[in-house]
């Protein structure tokens, strides 16, 4: 047999989109000349022939997955993972793929509990799940196993769940190097500090947990011999913030160090660019968006640790998709790479979808 193209192959070969070649090979939508061209081009050298068996049974079922994610603006690291929810989304069209999105308050546990029940009635028959509250999403996955709808796991791998696939990094060892990038660039006896948002119903996500063991794990395994001071600011980046920044550091004028385990380091870069002191603080952050990279280049934030979130979105739609659709048997632990950047190498990263 002759190698399987998928849309996405004779995109790149056609050096077009993978949109371009959905609606060329199913004749919908308007496309240029030139891109018909190259198409056409590539499908007779390649001898395509479109799967008719699965376009067929495709056409006689339709699969709905729902999404329950935080919610976003524009920008945020939950927007960045959605953009690869809707590439894939976009790829598997022709197999009537359609993806409903639900949204939580990451900050409010509560807000996440009131959609399981919203879920368990729902006609899905796949649902991906950020995991920012443990308790809650065991709650869920329970139920899911008794209705037999798979799941797929983002954000953070929760043990005792029967999730057919996990994408996202290794917590624990994400926070494990975070460790080391900041004890490098300090002295034993120093004292730093663990930036933390408040949240309703739950103090910490469980990412967010798993990251903070890592990071002490490493500290007290390598001789540190400073104190860890634990700041809790709010999400909203409120005047408040600053009255409780300023009273932290009017006490403790020897920390000069420090690091957020999620990815509104921003919201200290901008502290920091404000802060009237000739010290530069050592921040380190956490994810590739638009708010970090200005204070990565301008030196408030010294790293930034990312976890690749367009490519955890598509690979969970695409997960589903071969589990139910191609019956595929799916890896179920599928760990990202954990990048490190800072200002030197940023501009060099991709990823890659």
């Amino acid at each position: 047999m002759g190698k399987t193209y998928r849309i996405k192959d004779i995109a790149e070969l056609s050096g077009v989109s993978t949109g371009t070649v959905d609606r060329i090979l199913h004749n919908r939508g308007k496309v240029s000349e030139e891109a018909q061209k190259k198409v056409e081009k590539v499908l007779k050298e390649i001898d395509y022939h479109p799967n008719l068996i699965a376009r067929s049974l495709a056409l006689k079922k339709k699969y709905h997955f729902i999404t329950l994610t935080p919610s976003f603006a524009e920008g945020e690291y939950w927007a960045k993972l959605s953009e690869g929810i809707d590439k894939a989304e976009q790829e598997l069209f022709s197999y009537n793929v359609e993806i409903e999105r639900m949204c939580f308050d990451q900050y409010d546990k509560t807000s996440f509990d009131n959609l399981i029940p919203v879920i368990e009635k729902s006609d899905c028959q796949g649902v991906i799940i950020a995991t920012l509250f443990k308790e809650s999403v065991l709650q869920l996955t329970q139920q899911l196993d008794k209705l037999e709808i798979p799941y797929v796991l983002i954000d953070a791998f929760i043990e005792n769940t029967n999730c057919i696939a996990y994408y996202g990094t290794n917590s624990y060892d994400s926070g494990y190097i975070a460790g080391r990038l900041l004890f490098e660039q300090i002295q034993p006896e120093d004292n730093i500090a663990i930036f933390r948002f408040i949240r309703k119903g739950d103090m910490h996500s469980t990412q967010v947990m798993k990251r903070e063991e890592g990071f002490r794990d490493y500290l007290y395994g390598h001789d540190f011999q400073g104190k860890i001071f634990p700041v809790h600011i709010h999400a909203d980046e409120s005047k408040e913030n600053k009255d409780i920044l300023d009273s932290f550091f009017a006490t403790h004028e020897e920390i000069q160090a420090g690091i957020i385990f999620n990815s509104r380091a921003h919201v200290l870069g901008d502290y920091f660019r404000h802060r009237d002191t000739d010290k530069r603080f050592r921040l380190i952050g956490y994810d590739v968006i638009d708010s970090n990279l200005d204070y990565l280049n301008s030196g408030h934030i010294t790293h930034l640790i990312a976890q690749r979130p367009e490519v955890q979105g598509f690979n969970c739609v695409r997960a589903l998709f071969r589990h139910l659709v191609l019956k595929e048997k799916i890896e179920q632990i599928n760990y990202m790479p954990i990048d490190i950047l800072i200002k030197e190498n940023i501009k060099y990263y991709n990823n890659y979808i």
